[in-house]
């Protein structure tokens, strides 16, 4: 059994791990609980009713989220000409071509998100191995393969983020900072979910959303109340 410290078992007492939550009720007892030193992420954690071993109930995409995540990702684009002048126009952190492609065989990893056009993409796939085994390779689905660079980086900076289930059948996503006001944290919750339940595969059979948790990085996980988003 894990070991939690003093001010994780103070922040559980305020938590019945017997109960569930309204999504706004849930939100503040994680901000009440949050007692790190940092501003604490919080996250949520959906648990899916699919089977993630079969294709046909895969559950992945992307999402913008309305008040942002609170941490400001560095984007790197790999593009040419006009595209590329749209990309730094659009407020990209880092801009090229084989330049880049180079500068990363050779360690360099000082970016978050990978945006890519797709005439780059035969190029780009030469870093398959690198960029995949960090989950950073561009790719259609996450709308980070596109020759509209200037929206993708405009959505990635104002708080886009990608969700994919996992093997548990998990969804984990940030949905902001303790520091934000629980209504914004709220609102963001919101539209995640509203995100998978559009996202829900035609396979899926039976109830989709089983379990909703949110919590911060240190704290315990808060049940919420899955009716409140049918």
């Amino acid at each position: 059994m894990a070991k939690h410290g003093k001010k994780y078992l103070e922040a559980a007492k305020l938590i019945d791990s017997e109960a569930t939550y309204e999504p706004l009720e849930a939100i503040e007892l994680v901000k009440k609980g949050a007692s790190a030193k940092f501003d604490e992420s919080v996250e949520v954690a959906v648990r899916l009713g699919v089977d993630p071993r079969k294709q046909d109930q895969a559950v992945r995409g992307v999402v913008v989220l309305p008040h942002g995540t609170g941490k400001t990702k560095r984007v790197l684009v790999f593009a040419k000409g006009e595209k590329a002048k749209e990309a730094e126009a659009a407020g990209a952190d880092y801009v090229g071509d084989s330049d880049m492609i180079n500068k990363i065989q050779q360690g360099w990893f000082e970016f978050d998100v990978c945006v890519a056009t797709p005439d780059m993409m035969a190029e780009v796939g030469k870093l398959g191995r690198i960029l995949g085994g960090k989950g950073l390779m561009p790719n259609p689905k996450a709308g980070t393969v596109t020759f509209d660079v200037a929206k993708a980086v405009q959505e990635i900076k104002a708080g886009k983020i990608e969700y994919r289930l996992d093997r548990a059948g998990q969804i984990h996503a940030p949905i902001g900072k303790v520091s934000f006001d629980a209504e914004k944290l709220a609102e963001n919750l919101q539209t995640l979910i509203e995100a998978l339940n559009r996202a829900k595969p035609a396979a899926a059979k039976g109830v989709y959303l089983k379990n909703i948790s949110v919590s911060s990085t240190m704290g315990p996980g808060v049940r919420v109340n899955t009716a409140a988003f049918r």
